[in-house]
């Protein structure tokens, strides 16, 4: 069974079980009622990043444009546009045994595409949710449900593994931004 984490709680991923080395991140979301004329289109992405917080280039940011990292550590699945059906969303995987020793942790994003011009916010998202997936058994190991804490921010940090003294641990963060992607992009150091 999976662990259920809330806000800011940190779990160990690797500690006990070194064989775990592919991980899927499976970010899933619905949206409430909404005739705003323009389909609500929410976009995955992993942004790995150095010990100050910030890429090594714009390389390190995975999403829907750039679907793998050069390293091969990280691949995004493909953008889905609609959000429709049960189940993730989208999906981002991970394999830890090529993530570049200059990449402390990666970060996992949501934002709203073209967020401002279809007047569409974070409150207008309900079960939100990202979970961890031991790829080559299929078991979900953690599960973080962001629950209804957002209402204008256009842009989540929805968690991140990272390492810590030779093991990778998740982290369930759930902190919501305002300025969508070019925002988050800037705030990671990436040239957008």
């Amino acid at each position: 069974m999976a662990i259920s984490l809330q806000k800011g709680q940190k779990v160990d991923l690797t500690k006990g079980n070194p064989s775990l080395k592919k991980l899927l991140i499976g970010l899933g979301w619905d949206t409430n009622k909404y005739d705003g004329g323009h389909d609500f289109d929410l976009d995955a992405a992993a942004f790995l990043l150095g010990a100050n917080g910030k890429v090594n280039s714009d390389d390190d940011f995975v999403f829907y444009n750039n679907l793998k990292h050069k390293s091969g550590a990280v691949e995004h699945m493909g953008d889905n546009l609609t959000g429709e059906g049960e189940g993730d969303d989208e999906e981002i995987k991970v394999d830890l045994s090529k993530v570049p020793a200059n990449v402390d942790k990666i970060d996992f994003t949501v934002t709203i595409y073209d967020a401002d011009a279809r007047k569409q916010k974070f409150g207008q998202v309900e079960n939100a949710y990202i979970r961890v997936v031991d790829d080559e058994t299929g078991k979900e190991l953690i599960r973080y449900d962001l629950g209804e804490d957002f209402s204008v921010e256009t842009a989540v940090v929805v968690g991140e593994i990272y390492r810590n003294k030779g093991e990778w641990k998740f982290n369930a963060i759930g902190a919501g931004w305002s300025g969508g992607l070019a925002a988050l992009g800037k705030n990671y150091g990436v040239n957008v």
